[in-house]
């Protein structure tokens, strides 16, 4: 299931509306569109990775070196990037958005999402993430605007949970 096309307009407008000019990211299938898009938008950097931990170190270069990055995964790469993001974040100080697709979260239809969703959260606190979790559409571009704010004044990531009553059709 993809993200509809409301949905996938608001992540990318929040995405423009928040700065962001350099994507890193390991399409899923929530996201795959926005991945898509992004590819194609002129004022933001694209690059595609097959692990969210190098996605993750590609953001923070990309911030070192001058661009406003984020990360668009799926929650379980959060567990893949834990290690990258602990050593980076809490260690130097690299804000990077977060834009994660929430596997698990209530109404969850596969049983291989739960738990992805059990160790998001607690994982997400472990490495003091803040974290938006955005369940209506029309909260989803100012989610993304925020956390990006967030992390910035903290230098440190910030993450948008996207759960599935945000991007399937019903």
């Amino acid at each position: 299931m993809a993200m509809t096309d409301a949905a996938l307009d608001a992540a990318h407008e929040g995405l423009r509306a928040a700065g962001i000019d350099f994507v890193s990211g390991l399409p899923d299938g929530w996201q795959r569109p926005l991945h898509e898009r992004v590819e194609l938008d002129p004022d933001i950097r694209y690059v595609p990775v097959c692990n969210e931990g190098v996605g993750f170190s590609i953001c923070a270069g990309a911030w070192l070196g001058g661009k406003k990055p984020a990360l668009i995964m799926e929650n379980s790469g959060l567990r893949v990037a834990s290690e990258y993001i602990a050593r980076i974040s809490l260690g130097t100080g690299v804000p990077v958005t977060l834009l994660c697709s929430y596997r698990g979260d209530v109404g969850e239809t596969e049983h291989w999402g739960i738990p992805h969703g059990i160790v998001a959260e607690p994982l997400l606190d472990a490495l003091r993430i803040k974290y938006l979790i955005v369940r209506h559409v029309e909260d989803l571009a100012k989610s993304i605007v925020r956390a990006k704010r967030i992390s910035e004044a903290q230098l440190h990531p910030a993450a948008v949970l996207v759960s599935g009553d945000c991007v399937w059709e019903d």
